[in-house]
């Protein structure tokens, strides 16, 4: 009883029952660790850079179309990379290419931005009010399954042969993508962050620009870069079907021209040149946004 009442006494006989091993105190050494620290040779420091990659395989497949051109042997149905940018620059040179750049670009910024704000008004009010969740339901429901090319010729009945019926078919092709994606975005912004705004006394506008846009950002910027592709899909189609009046004619009806002409060389220089503004738009513009929003918020590795 006394042994009990004494705690160093019971610490003692607890460590000396039979059949339980000491403890060991034993300082390892780097042999039986293993390598802790290990040099990164060059070629991973470089390949830890995304564009660096991205150009990787760019060029790896720049390479494939040039060596499956040459195999080929049919510069009239494939031609090679080399004679696609050598239409490219000459276009470029002489301006064609660089005047059918403009024009898409201008009436893609108008009807892209024009889509942009009426989706942040529906959107606007899908979040504030029933009846706005309604209409917004109810209009994506109907219109977005509609391809925009089928309402071009309605377009061209209303608005004639220009870029107003372009601008119309890209607006309704950018509209109810983008509007979704924010409506979405919203939704799912959690209770947790709703609370966390209040208990800081945030409400009304406060809330929605401080809590709920940051929160549901991720989903505007990628209904924002869906919209974006959409919003090209329509004009470059749009053009090759009807074309355009005038000066104003863009990318679609130069990659129309040239495909009549059979110079599939400059067929290719056009769809190039799609593709290097989309990279160029999602490398800087995009991405620059991300950078500054999303990944600066740490909800994007």
């Amino acid at each position: 009883m006394a042994d009990a009442m004494h705690p160093t006494r019971a610490r003692t006989r607890f460590t000396e029952l039979p059949g339980r091993p000491s403890i060991e105190h034993k300082t390892l050494d780097a042999a039986s660790i293993g390598e802790i620290v290990r040099d990164v040779g060059l070629w991973q420091r470089a390949l830890a850079h995304t564009p660096l990659r991205r150009g990787l395989v760019l060029i790896a497949l720049g390479i494939l179309w040039e060596v499956y051109a040459r195999f080929a042997d049919n510069p009239l149905m494939f031609p090679s990379l080399s004679e696609t940018l050598t239409a490219w620059a000459t276009d470029m040179s002489s301006g064609v290419l660089l005047s059918a750049v403009g024009n898409s670009v201008r009436v893609l910024l108008i009807g892209y931005g024009t889509a942009v704000l009426l989706a942040a008004v529906l959107t606007t009010l899908a979040i504030s009010t029933r009846i706005g969740t309604d209409l917004l339901a109810t209009l994506t429901a109907m219109f977005n399954p509609l391809p925009a090319i089928a309402i071009l010729p309605l377009a061209l009945l209303w608005f004639g042969l220009g870029i107003e019926s372009l601008i119309f078919v890209i607006v309704h092709s950018v509209l109810w993508a983008v509007s979704l994606n924010a409506f979405t975005g919203f939704l799912s912004v959690s209770q947790t962050q709703r609370m966390v705004g209040r208990n800081y006394g945030l409400g009304g506008v406060r809330m929605v620009i401080a809590i709920l846009i940051p929160a549901a950002f991720p989903s505007i910027l990628a209904g924002l870069k869906i919209g974006w592709a959409f919003a090209w899909r329509t004009l470059i189609a749009a053009e090759l079907v009807f074309g355009v009046s005038g000066s104003s004619a863009g990318l679609g009806w130069y990659i129309f021209q040239n495909r009549n002409a059979l110079e599939t060389a400059h067929v290719f220089a056009g769809l190039f040149t799609v593709i290097v503004i989309g990279l160029i738009v999602e490398g800087v513009v995009f991405r620059s946004i991300e950078a500054a929003t999303i990944r600066r918020w740490g909800m994007q590795a």
